[in-house]
């Protein structure tokens, strides 16, 4: 292949990125509202009942099962999911990447976490799920249930710094663990939802889709708008 032909290819290689990037979350989003119709129909009710209730003591709905100290557990752990805790990762964050002279990731990294919020509560202002009413919840809610905003914000967040950090490593060993601890606090924020009553579980399915999708879309729109060294 002659010079110029190669330099051609390597020009269009990252917006050929980006349409890809633009299918799979159109793939993604039909999914997302096919399974969004469900939850509104009330096909997925009886398995949102079936696991809320399964977390209780059938005796006492109001104490979830396990040892007491996993109900403080899991209400430390639903905080990682937070505005507060994620703001404040995403200051911290975006901060560093200015410091090491990446403004353009750091703004790319701000605008993808701003929008990815908005988003979520245009979600809940649309749908208007109330949220679950079988079990007693544990912490203080006052939004709508649907998609949880800790499952989407937190697979968001944690994901999109899991990408931009991974990128950085060489090494296959520290990329596979950098993603595994992302993902394992996306899961973990989500799950504790749910064991704290407060959304059904299809809510945090529907949360952790979104948020991956959005962390999908921004990591591509970051990789094609890097400037090439």
């Amino acid at each position: 292949m002659a010079f110029h032909e190669k330099k051609i290819v390597a020009s269009i290689a990252p917006y050929r990125q980006l349409l890809i990037a633009f299918l799979v979350i159109a793939l993604i989003s039909l999914a997302f509202l096919k399974f969004a119709s469900e939850v509104m129909e009330g096909e997925t009710l009886a398995y949102d009942r079936r696991i809320l209730l399964a977390l209780r003591d059938p005796a006492n709905l109001s104490v979830p099962i396990g040892p007491k100290w996993l109900k403080l557990a899991m209400i430390d752990i639903t905080a990682l999911g937070s505005f507060a805790v994620l703001t404040l990762i995403t200051v911290f964050a975006a901060s560093y990447l200015v410091v090491v002279r990446k403004t353009r990731t750091s703004l790319m990294l701000v605008a993808s976490i701003v929008s990815g919020a908005l988003a979520n509560s245009l979600l809940k202002a649309f749908f208007v799920r109330l949220r679950p009413d079988v079990v007693p919840h544990l912490v203080e809610v006052n939004s709508a249930s649907f998609p949880s905003g800790h499952a989407m914000n937190a697979a968001m967040i944690y994901l999109t710094l899991g990408v931009l950090l991974a990128g950085a490593e060489t090494a296959r060993g520290p990329r596979i663990y950098l993603m595994a601890v992302a993902i394992t606090l996306a899961l973990l924020v989500g799950c504790s939802r749910v064991y704290l009553g407060v959304h059904w579980p299809s809510d945090v399915v529907a949360g952790w889709g979104a948020g991956a999708a959005w962390a999908l879309l921004c990591s591509y729109a970051s990789r094609a708008l890097e400037p090439k060294r």
